[in-house]
């Protein structure tokens, strides 16, 4: 069977891949953001997948006002990277997985979970950053990520919003998916978005490190306990856009431990302010 052998939390700036995207990983602002994912590059190497995971949200690309669906997973054969208004970014096209997402697609939705499949999308710096982030710039002679990929959107812009317990339970269902399907695949499932941050209104440019590292914290010890919180107390502590680390709890509910397994190894944490008004995080969880 296949099985979930780690989850990778990490923000989704979109500034990060304009950084890369132009060169400016170096420079004296971002080469600390940069500095952080060193070892999750060599981690990425080291420990290839078979297939990626992501959950992210759209920036209003592939979904607009006009229709948000809740959860969608993309079980297309590809994803081409969107033109956010500037250009699409300049990186390979995203390699699906149908086979698996239609599996995990049929095995959710009968676990009652309603899922939106799409299949045909754009995917955006929600997607693409992570992706860069992880595994580096691909080489000319080889211009491709390392592995499928399959995009899981989640709406965290217009609300009503999924619960965080919501979020949980579904990661719980996804790995439920995983592990029925037949064929020995090794998944990572990442979850995308935070930290805390605020781009409109009064409190532009809120960051609160204190209550971001606090949340690290309970999502690695305790996350059945963390995915309890309400959404006001994300509004409040982390800003309007800190309620995309629900996200993470999509990701947390799919590892072992929180099916009766042993706690997963912690193999790197990473915090940085900021970067472009936006708290960085990073976690890489192995199931033991």
């Amino acid at each position: 069977m296949a099985r979930i052998s780690a989850s990778v939390y990490t923000s989704h700036v979109p500034a990060i891949g304009a950084a890369i995207d132009h060169g400016k990983t170096g420079e004296p602002y971002w080469q600390p953001v940069f500095a952080g994912y060193d070892f999750s590059k060599q981690w990425m190497k080291d420990n290839k997948p078979d297939v990626i995971f992501l959950v992210y949200n759209d920036h209003a690309t592939a979904f607009s006002l006009e229709m948000i669906p809740t959860f969608a997973i993309g079980t297309a054969a590809e994803f081409k990277p969107a033109d956010e208004g500037y250009g699409a970014r300049p990186v390979p096209t995203v390699i699906g997985h149908p086979e698996l997402a239609s599996h995990i697609a049929q095995s959710v939705i009968q676990d009652d979970f309603d899922l939106t499949i799409v299949n045909k999308m754009d995917v955006d710096h929600g997607l693409t950053v992570p992706l860069s982030l992880m595994c580096g710039e691909p080489p000319a002679d080889n211009f491709a990520w390392p592995c499928p990929v399959i995009p899981f959107a989640v709406n965290v812009v217009q609300y009503p919003v999924p619960s965080g317990r919501r979020c949980f339970m579904l990661g719980q269902a996804i790995r439920r998916a995983v592990e029925s399907y037949d064929e020995p695949l090794k998944v990572q499932i990442w979850g995308t978005g935070g930290m805390s941050h605020q781009l409109q209104g009064p409190r532009a440019g809120l960051i609160n490190a204190e209550w971001d590292n606090r949340f690290l914290d309970r999502l690695i010890a305790d996350p059945a306990e963390l995915s309890q919180m309400p959404h006001i107390e994300y509004v409040r502590e982390a800003g309007s856009e800190g309620i995309e680390l629900v996200m993470w709890l999509i990701a947390r509910g799919a590892m072992a431990d929180v099916a009766g397994g042993k706690p997963p190894v912690l193999k790197h944490r990473f915090f940085h302010v900021p970067a472009s008004n936006t708290a960085v995080g990073h976690l890489i969880l192995e199931n033991a």
